[in-house]
Formats: structure tokens, sequence, C-alpha cells
């Protein structure tokens, strides 16, 4: 499991890789590099993915730097941390607290 106190300690650019699918899907969402950090250092982890391949990763819920809901999918190697996705929530998936998805409708 990934604890958030250890993403932090390695919260610094330079330790976190943003691959080119994670990097085009930033440009394409307007998130920036900042708007993650932002999300590290005062966010929470609110779903684990401990069976993920090939490191185990976290969906963090925060804010972005201009206060609107983000949520951040990242993994973890040592100190080392895997950007894989950032996206602004979206109400209609997620109840108002924007950490419980909402019950699919059959």
């Amino acid at each position: 499991m990934i604890e958030i106190a250890l993403l932090r300690q390695y919260s610094k650019a330079e330790n976190i890789v943003v691959t080119a699918h994670s990097r085009k899907r930033l440009l394409e969402r307007g998130i920036l590099l900042r708007d993650i950090m932002q999300v590290i250092a005062f966010g929470e982890i609110i779903e684990q993915y401990p069976e993920d391949y090939p490191f185990p990763s976290a969906l963090l819920l925060g804010m972005s730097v201009n206060g609107k809901y983000l949520h951040v999918v990242l993994s973890m190697d040592g100190q080392t941390i895997y950007l894989i996705t950032a996206y602004h929530p979206d109400p209609e998936a997620w109840e108002p607290d924007m950490k419980t998805r909402k019950e699919r409708k059959l």
C-alpha cells in the first residue's frame, strides 16, 4: 500500500515521472504539475490498488491550485512517483464528497 507520508516526502519534481500518456491528458485537461504537487501535499488517499502492475497505485483527492476538486492516480517505486493520470471528478459519477463512487444504475 502507498502511504501519504512517503508520497509527501518524495514529492519533488525530480522524483515524479510523467509519462507521455499522462502528459497528454494533463494538457488536454488543463492540469499543471503544481496541481499534482498540491494534491500530494494537502490531499488524501481515497482508494488503493495494491494489485496494480508493475507497482501498487492509489487514487488521491485534493484541490487544484485554482480550488477545483482533482483526482490523481499514481504509483510509487521506492523514491520515484509515477503519475498515471489526473482528472477533475465528474459529479455524475461521484457523491458530493468526491470520495465515494455513486452506484451505477442498470
